[in-house]
């Protein structure tokens, strides 16, 4: 199939051919979940913790004798059936990161960018930079382009003044394709990838 490359004025300068096996088949969308997934976990802090009957502070004298009050028999006030006693298989700190094998994350990023390009929201173009390092041109830029909200911005490398002055936009973010997740397109409202992108994309996940 073949898509429309623009420039940054929106006007078209050529096309790209996209392959069908890529992008012209069915979507394997429970890949991008099993992406997804996997890559919100690794963001986990996983910094909570609970205090045992051994971090509980107080005494650990018995409070009466084992036999003869006619009371529970108890050892000591920081066991887990009293009152601010300890917590008994309670969370402890841990990394809840876990790996995905390398052809779940292409397949997921092949049906993410399949998704994206049947919306209609993938749009391809010669180039992807700013003149000036300055919002307001990164603003202009993406109004041109018809690109409003969550926007994500891929080039093989990132043009460093377009970076700065688009770090200061809502929702727009720049990504350079060797670092490209699944993730990063499924959330996007619009994805604007550069033509050498596109075909650096292909390579990778024709492989």
């Amino acid at each position: 199939m073949n898509v429309d490359v623009v420039n940054r004025a929106n006007e078209k300068v050529g096309t790209i051919e996209l392959s069908d096996e890529l992008f012209g088949g069915r979507p394997r969308s429970h890949l991008v979940w099993e992406s997804v997934v996997a890559a919100n976990a690794s963001e986990r802090r996983g910094t909570h913790a609970t205090k045992t009957r051994g971090l509980v502070s107080g005494s650990g004298r018995k409070p009466w004798r084992q036999k003869g009050t006619g009371r529970a028999r108890v050892g000591e006030v920081r066991n887990p059936l009293w009152r601010k006693g300890g917590t008994v298989f309670g969370p402890q700190p841990r990394s809840y990161a876990y790996q995905v094998p390398k052809k779940v994350e292409r397949g997921a990023l092949r049906a993410a960018l399949s998704i994206k390009l049947g919306e209609g929201a993938l749009t391809v173009v010669d180039e992807l930079a700013c003149e000036e390092q300055k919002t307001k041109a990164a603003a202009e830029l993406l109004e041109r382009l018809g690109a409003s909200g969550r926007v994500l911005l891929v080039d093989v490398k990132p043009d460093e003044m377009l970076q700065r002055a688009s770090r200061n936009l809502e929702g727009v973010r720049v990504v350079a394709s060797g670092s490209l997740m699944a993730r990063d397109v499924i959330g996007a409202r619009r994805v604007i990838a550069t033509k050498a992108a596109v075909e650096r994309l292909q390579e990778v996940l024709s492989s």
